[in-house]
């Protein structure tokens, strides 16, 4: 059977940044939520989720063990919140320069 997309919907506009999904697809938010450099900023400006809201999706979509290992790693990550991670960047430019 073909790849056939919701309405108003394409394989391609699902990765597009600033393109918001009517129905996200739970995925695809698990891909980006397991990514290491998509922050959540990153994910509610392509799928309009916030950061708690791609936490039940994940919770619900996931086993329990596998949800824990997940919500583990990215727990105080700087990379999937986009002000820590500019903060820490700048941070270590002023010490490479000094």
């Amino acid at each position: 059977m073909a790849f056939r997309p919701k309405a108003g919907f394409t394989k391609t506009q699902g990765l597009q940044k600033g393109f918001k999904m009517s129905t996200p697809d739970p995925s695809l938010i698990i891909r980006l939520a397991w990514e290491d450099r998509t922050t959540f900023e990153e994910i509610e400006e392509r799928t309009g989720l916030t950061e708690p809201q791609v936490i039940a999706v994940m919770r619900r979509e996931l086993k329990p063990s596998s949800f824990r290992l997940w919500r583990k790693r990215v727990s105080g990550r700087v990379t999937k919140h986009r002000k820590l991670f500019e903060n820490r960047q700048s941070v270590e430019k002023m010490e490479s320069e000094a």
